[in-house]
């Protein structure tokens, strides 16, 4: 059984987006490759890793998680290394080099759009294959690096099984609130640098919105430091009372969140692809976000949701009256990023590296 040495920001024990990606990466190649996880941040639960799989305790230390690097490529025999983020990609290197084994580098999104430094850009160029999760990413990367384009690919992201249509919870309508109450939700970090996922917009709609919809509700799933800001938005445009925060939301209360709403917006500017899109579309439930970035392969040019200009505050406004007028039914051309489609297309990368 071939191995791997996987050098990561989060896998298990993390949250977000790039956490889920990294997880279902490692769980479409379990099966035939042992994988050695080496995160920067977040700890696993060890008893629910699947076979295969050794994660080892996170290293916040540049210095000490590169000698733990090299530690664990000694101690095994690795076949290839895993690079999960840009930035850890002089490591990932001087691994594979000292080996003389192969690097793959795994691009999420916004760290790859912008040229790095020149020890970042030497690194990643000696690839031996580089993927990408949206054609966005992939055409911003190939503008800065001098990697040939055909060893430069598409490995979208998954959803997971859970999420499929159903009707709203009752304990969370109670728990929360919603009897009688047509929701629109939003799932994400509200992080002050990452505004670009259009919490504050959806508020700014949200006044025309209850003109036509008055029990229309805005639930936010999630944590970071924006969250102050955004709470003085929905005051100053009148609709603190229609403006949900409910913080963390753990993965197993998730799919029946999406269930218990009506749409699901992120009207992001710069994401790098959008799990979240996916999931909510394979919950039923109608499916709103930006046209800019990643998002596009998100929502399969419009097949998947309704894409819109991400600061058109009307084209939101219009978007989501028509979302509250849709059914809840699940989205078929969702299934192009199902765990099988996934599985068969990552797996064929590893073993042809």
């Amino acid at each position: 059984m071939k191995k791997i040495l996987a050098l990561v920001a989060e896998a298990y024990g993390g949250g977000g987006g790039i956490a889920q990606t990294n997880r279902d990466l490692f769980e479409a190649l379990h099966q035939k490759f042992e994988i050695f996880v080496l995160p920067r941040k977040s700890n696993p639960i060890q008893s629910v890793l699947p076979k295969n799989i050794q994660q080892e305790q996170a290293v916040m230390n540049r210095l000490w998680y590169a000698k733990k690097a090299f530690q664990v490529a000694r101690r095994e025999k690795i076949d290839f290394v895993f690079c999960g983020h840009l930035l850890m990609a002089p490591l990932a290197r001087m691994i594979s080099k000292t080996k003389n084994i192969p690097l793959w580098v795994h691009l999420y999104g916004i760290d790859a759009w912008e040229k790095p430094s020149g020890m970042v850009r030497g690194a990643v160029e000696h690839a031996e294959l580089v993927t990408a999760i949206s054609r966005f990413t992939r055409r911003k990367f190939l503008s800065w690096a001098g990697n040939s384009p055909e060893k430069v690919k598409i490995l979208p992201v998954t959803y997971g099984e859970v999420f499929q249509p159903g009707s709203k919870s009752e304990s969370l309508v109670e728990r929360y609130g919603l009897t009688g109450k047509r929701v629109l939700l939003t799932v994400g970090r509200l992080a002050a640098q990452e505004k670009y996922k259009g919490h504050d917009r959806v508020i700014r709609a949200l006044p025309e919105i209850l003109k036509q919809v008055p029990d229309a509700m805005y639930v936010i799933a999630g944590e970071g430091d924006d969250k102050k800001r955004l709470e003085t938005l929905a005051k100053d445009q009148g609709v603190s009372d229609q403006v949900l925060f409910i913080g963390y939301i753990s993965e197993k209360e998730l799919p029946a969140l999406y269930r218990t709403a009506d749409v699901f917006v992120m009207p992001s500017a710069k994401e790098g692809f959008g799990i979240v899109f996916l999931e909510a579309a394979a919950s039923g439930i109608p499916v709103v976000g930006g046209q800019e970035g990643g998002s596009l392969d998100a929502l399969a040019e419009g097949k998947i949701g309704r894409m819109i200009e991400a600061d058109n505050i009307s084209q939101l406004e219009e978007a989501l009256l028509q979302g509250l007028r849709l059914p809840r039914v699940k989205n078929e051309a969702v299934e192009r990023f199902s765990r099988a489609r996934y599985a068969a297309h990552a797996f064929k990368m590893a073993e042809n590296l």
